[in-house]
């Protein structure tokens, strides 16, 4: 069993838009069934691509390897990893409640020890204005909630580690 760390910082309306979050095959909400096949239309051609992150937290195992921030064996260095993520954008959460050292301190420990016994942690934080930053840990192979599926990691090529990385956010995920 490992981890893997995804990260997403983007506008608020990209992230509630739910057919883009929403493997093909899930049922979407619409009103009509034009809205059904027109949202089905493009939950096949964005989510398998897209590093929006998923309804469900699981399905991040279903987005391509290059989404993978990070990957660890142990739960307590993805939870180091979501610290450093929790601490360079506290300062930048639009709640003054989820700035607070004690409550990233917290999450920190509660990630750790779900991840302990095979469960998934995912955060989302309003930044100034419109934006949404979103981080997740997944443990795989097996992830308890969906089991058949494969490791993102070990499917993107024979010589590949999974557990070889631990990427510093990328310019996207960089305060501005």
């Amino acid at each position: 069993m490992h981890h893997h760390g995804y990260a997403w910082l983007g506008e608020k309306r990209t992230f509630d838009k739910e057919s883009i979050r929403r493997p093909p095959g899930q049922a979407p909400t619409a009103t009509s069934e034009q809205d059904v096949h027109e949202r089905y239309r493009e939950a096949v051609a964005v989510f398998p691509a897209s590093d929006v992150p998923p309804i469900q937290t699981a399905h991040w195992l279903m987005k391509p390897a290059s989404t993978i921030r990070g990957t660890w064996e142990e739960p307590k260095e993805a939870g180091a990893w979501l610290g450093r993520q929790l601490a360079e954008f506290a300062p930048r959460f639009a709640s003054a409640q989820d700035r607070e050292a004690t409550r990233l301190d917290l999450l920190v420990r509660a990630a750790v020890d779900r991840l302990a016994w095979g469960g998934d942690m995912s955060l989302g934080h309003y930044l100034s204005g419109t934006v949404f930053r979103s981080i997740a840990l997944v443990t795989c192979s097996p992830n308890r909630s969906a089991p058949d599926l494969p490791c993102p990691a070990r499917s993107s090529g024979p010589d590949h580690d999974p557990t070889a990385h631990d990427e510093a956010s990328t310019a996207l995920d960089r305060p501005t």
